[in-house]
């Protein structure tokens, strides 16, 4: 592919180069149209009601392109790879937190992890407009407590947490860039001593970074500080603020006629994590707009996993 149609861009930590579980043993039959044909081990990720209570009423939905939403569970979905090589990746999907892209981005992330031997744990979250008392901070929640089960039951797993990252899509990449950040919130003094893994990376593809404006028009914006939210409140929830020195590396990509999430979210989150000595590999595409998934064939975005691969390999992590 010639060098003018892909741009990459990797930051080094000084220099830009372009170029069961206790208390969770339930097992979910999930809704019949979310679940892929070879259905993974499903385990809730709270044992009774998550922190807060409320939630939707009525069963799990899907949008016609295989979305979930009105989700009352949420949980974690266990891809296990025929050959485990001991690494593992956490699976946030997009939607703007009105919905989780299961079909479009969660699934096929699982099965092309599963096939270069990573176990895969796709995350099920609450979604803040649902009812749920804790709003925004619900999917933070859920997505904290799904690295602490990681972690509590790697042995059983035969995972190395050495080697555990994120990887997530669109409002996705805000959840686990944010999770990546070990910031649990405002006022969640009860969720201090939860002990999370280190991370080893964490993958963002068209994600949404910053609810500052001018960049303030997204549903992850409208969800999780409304659309008349003060600049104090819309910084707090945007991952920049929370990248500090000690963030693990840092895989991204976005299109630059991304329309839904601008494509200075990832220039931001590379020049971040830049500035605080975290290695990032920024892989710029000149189209593909935005909701690309694993990559369409015979298109430009069918290059970024092969990226994706050569920096999962490059830290050990296949």
């Amino acid at each position: 592919m010639g060098r003018d149609l892909v741009a990459g861009m990797r930051l080094g930590r000084r220099t830009l180069i372009t170029s069961s579980f206790a208390g969770s043993f339930s097992f979910l039959s999930g809704c019949q149209e979310t679940v892929p044909s070879r259905s993974p081990r499903q385990i809730m990720l709270w044992p009774e009601t998550p922190p807060g209570g409320g939630g939707p009423k009525g069963g799990e939905r899907t949008t016609p392109s295989g979305a979930l939403y009105n989700i009352r569970e949420p949980r974690l979905e266990i891809f296990r790879p025929e050959r485990p090589n001991g690494s593992a990746v956490l699976v946030a999907a997009g939607g703007g937190y009105q919905r989780i892209g299961m079909r479009r981005e969660a699934y096929p992330a699982a099965r092309w992890l599963n096939a270069r031997g990573i176990t895969a744990f796709v995350l099920v979250y609450r979604l803040p407009g649902e009812g749920w008392v804790q709003g925004p901070m619900a999917p933070l929640q859920d997505a904290r407590r799904a690295l602490a089960l990681i972690r509590q039951h790697a042995s059983a797993e035969n995972l190395d947490l050495a080697r555990l990252t994120v990887l997530g899509f669109s409002a996705g990449g805000h959840l686990m860039g944010m999770t990546a950040t070990g910031w649990a919130g405002p006022g969640s003094g009860a969720d201090t001593g939860t002990v999370l893994p280190a991370l080893a990376g964490a993958a963002l593809i068209y994600p949404v970074i910053t609810l500052e404006k001018p960049y303030d028009h997204t549903s992850t914006h409208r969800v999780l500080v409304g659309t008349r939210a003060d600049a104090a409140l819309a910084r707090l929830w945007s991952v920049q603020t929370h990248v500090i020195p000690g963030y693990p590396s840092v895989f991204l990509t976005q299109a630059d006629n991304d329309h839904i999430a601008n494509s200075y979210n990832a220039t931001l989150m590379a020049k971040c994590c830049q500035a605080v000595g975290t290695e990032a590999d920024y892989r710029r595409l000149p189209s593909g707009g935005h909701g690309f998934g694993m990559g369409e064939s015979g298109r430009i975005t069918s290059q970024w996993p092969v990226w994706y691969q050569d920096w999962l390999t490059t830290h050990g992590l296949i």
